[in-house]
């Protein structure tokens, strides 16, 4: 087992904490650096999280659990116009980064109004590829509930935020609710704006947990960190990629940021504990700029597979 923490701390000395990492047998699910300050997210056996504390403490630095590292998000806005976008939707992703979350803003086509709004299949595969979708709504309750046709048979879990106070049961395909993060033209930076969002961090940490122990009934072949690991140990053309997290994390697989056309072969014959990935992983092209898209085999899958 396996837990995620954040690392906050000067970039004098960091690789004591990296090599500890490794020692350790953890690993890196996320390194940025902000002129002198490193934020790093990580992955060490349970056991020794101590001896991590031990050295942040060294350092100087601050350690804190981060329960939405090695997830995927997708924060769902009806338009990238500006009746949508940027203050809601945009202030949602940069809080949800200080928690350790890798999410990624997804526009829709056509939701500029109740007459207009709509979702394409494509959108929904893509926005199922995410582990958790937040689709960041407006300022009116007729509106929001007009616009339950866009999620109410998204495949993942789905959290709706908005302004006013409706109760779930009045929204057809949502998981959860969050209030108060409605369409306003400035930044989310006063009190009830911070308590909302503390609100939703806590609602996607809830929503995180229960999906990993209903996985854990039938989990993964092998864990998702392992498999970044290993492809971005294998895998050299990684190193080359100047996108943030090249191999992205999630519950059950990893996204490579590699075309597929070009490089899924080599992803395909990466080995983890002896077998191809592509005999434990489903591997197919990402909706997401022809990415490479990997989803780990459950541990029925052999089962089926025997008979």
């Amino acid at each position: 087992m396996y837990e995620t923490l954040t690392f906050t701390g000067g970039v004098h000395k960091s690789e004591e904490i990296k090599e500890l990492i490794e020692d350790l047998g953890g690993l890196i699910l996320q390194e940025n650096i902000i002129q002198m300050e490193m934020v790093l997210n990580m992955a060490v056996p349970l056991n020794d999280v101590p001896k991590v504390e031990e050295k942040a403490k060294e350092l100087l630095a601050t350690l804190t659990v981060a329960p939405m590292a090695g997830s995927e998000i997708a924060i769902v806005s009806p338009t990238l116009a500006r009746h949508h976008l940027p203050h809601a939707a945009c202030d949602i992703s940069e809080y949800l980064r200080e928690f350790g979350a890798k999410d990624n803003m997804v526009g829709l086509a056509r939701g500029d109004g109740k007459g207009t709004s709509g979702i394409s299949e494509t959108e929904k595969q893509l926005i199922e590829e995410h582990d958790i979708a937040i689709f960041a709504l407006g300022s009116f309750e007729t509106c929001i509930k007009s616009k339950a046709f866009l999620y109410d048979d998204i495949n993942i879990p789905v959290i709706v935020t908005g302004a006013p106070d409706i109760p779930i049961e009045e929204l057809p395909g949502a998981d959860a609710y969050v209030g108060g993060l409605g369409r306003i033209p400035r930044r989310l930076r006063r009190g009830p704006d911070i308590r909302a969002l503390d609100k939703l961090v806590e609602t996607i940490e809830e929503t995180l947990n229960n999906k990993k122990q209903e996985m854990s009934m039938d989990p993964p072949l092998v864990p998702s960190i392992v498999v970044k690991n290993s492809i971005e140990n294998q895998v050299p053309e990684i190193k080359e990629v100047i996108s943030p997290t090249p191999v992205t994390s999630q519950l059950d697989g990893v996204r490579v940021k590699l075309n597929y056309d070009k490089y899924h072969e080599l992803i395909e014959n990466v080995v983890i504990e002896g077998k191809k990935l592509s005999e434990i992983a489903e591997i197919k092209k990402s909706k997401m700029y022809d990415y490479i898209l990997v989803k780990i085999n459950s541990e029925s899958s052999l089962i089926e597979d025997s008979n």
